[in-house]
């Protein structure tokens, strides 16, 4: 089959469609000297604080800088342990580890892919100090039944967001439809993921939804003293230059990054749409397909990733056939957290993680995919 080759993301499309403002911006900091926070870092602070519904919105320089820093300011310290996810990327358990507390896993929910509500209450001791709740590709996490728990033990909540930043939280998540309390439910209903526990860490690496054309981070809070501490830790933990009150960090946000998001953010509510109809489109083409689980289409998600499950135990066959008819994919997580060397040992397995692991393949997936190449995937994956 001669076909030009699809990757899993093109950014490029993007570039295209906003290409005259993108390179306005840039050139207006290139203009102005200023390259490292400053006015378009502040602005952007504002801009994306008044679209989440927050008070504060603290510009970083990564998605993993924007968990150390979060927990940092909600006060978890060596020896504290924190609750979360083993299928995630390794910046989540890595940043946690990190700060010298230590990651203590809970499985997932296959439908989800995200933490099991359900297992979190067995594996709080007195040590526990917060739960790390991950959106994983974009599907919000069954915030109703995590946030419920944390205040029954008095703990934190710091949601990583890396993967969801523009998902909502209905409170109709699989782990929530039945014995999640009222109130709670109510409370969060149409927020956004990041806005519902004590801070949201998000990424704007180039490939997220949101993305800059580098590194960049943020960190959401509704309490002005996380706040204050997180904006002191970015900056070598001083408030006022050269009188550095604690141990911080080098992890400004510059300008040339917060400058492309302030473009970017107008655009992401409809390319969040587009992507959730490609992944309409990617279940009805698929449905009724022998040993292919589609992804849930749950309000509120905003689909990274479009991530199915291969259940004949041949997903890496699968995958390598998809890659000699030009089409690229991803496995996104091949090994769970706790099985990775730097955890070896540590950790007892984790049975849906583990399972899912070898099971899931991510399509490729960005808003302005055209329907003929979802089509060409979807046809490569029938005929094998």
């Amino acid at each position: 089959m001669s076909l030009d080759r699809i990757p899993i993301l093109d950014l490029t499309e993007q570039y295209q469609q906003i290409k005259p403002a993108i390179d306005e911006a840039i050139a207006s900091v290139l203009t102005s000297g200023q390259f490292i926070l400053g006015p378009e870092v502040q602005k952007f602070e504002t801009e994306v604080a008044a679209y989440l519904g927050v008070d504060y919105a603290i510009g970083v320089n990564s998605g993993t800088d924007a968990l150390i820093i979060g927990m940092r300011s909600l006060g978890i310290a060596p020896g504290d342990e924190v609750i979360t996810s083993p299928f995630s990327f390794v910046a989540t358990a890595e940043s946690i580890s990190n700060i010298g507390a230590k990651p203590v896993f809970v499985d997932i929910n296959p439908e989800t892919f995200n933490l099991n509500p359900n297992a979190i209450k067995e594996q709080i001791t007195p040590q526990t100090k917060a739960i790390m709740p991950v959106h994983l590709y974009g599907c919000p996490a069954g915030m109703t039944e995590i946030l419920a728990i944390a205040q029954e033990y008095n703990l934190k909540v710091i949601e990583d967001c890396a993967q969801a930043f523009g998902a909502k939280y209905w409170g109709k998540c699989v782990e929530c439809q039945q014995h999640c309390p009222e109130t709670i439910k109510k409370a969060i209903a149409g927020k956004y993921v990041g806005t519902i526990g004590d801070v949201g860490a998000f990424s704007f690496f180039p490939t997220k939804n949101l993305g800059a054309y580098g590194d960049a981070g943020l960190i959401a809070t509704n309490n002005p003293e996380v706040a204050e501490l997180a904006l002191m830790l970015r900056t070598h933990g001083s408030k006022q230059r050269y009188h550095n009150e604690i141990l911080g960090y080098n992890s400004r946000l510059d300008s040339l990054q917060a400058t492309i998001l302030r473009v970017k953010l107008p655009y992401l509510q409809t390319w969040n749409q587009q992507r959730y109809q490609i992944a309409q489109t990617y279940n009805q083409l698929l449905e009724g397909v022998e040993d292919i689980i589609t992804p849930q289409l749950s309000e509120g998600h905003v689909f990274h990733q479009y991530t199915i499950r291969l259940t004949n135990g041949k997903r890496d066959q699968v995958q390598k056939y998809l890659e000699s008819q030009g089409i690229s994919t991803v496995v996104y997580y091949p090994i769970p957290q706790n099985r990775l060397p730097v955890y070896a040992g540590q950790y007892p397995n984790y049975p849906v993680s583990e399972l899912l692991a070898t099971q899931v393949l991510s399509l490729p997936i960005w808003p302005e995919i055209s329907r003929t190449k979802i089509e060409i995937i979807v046809n490569a994956l029938k005929s094998i």
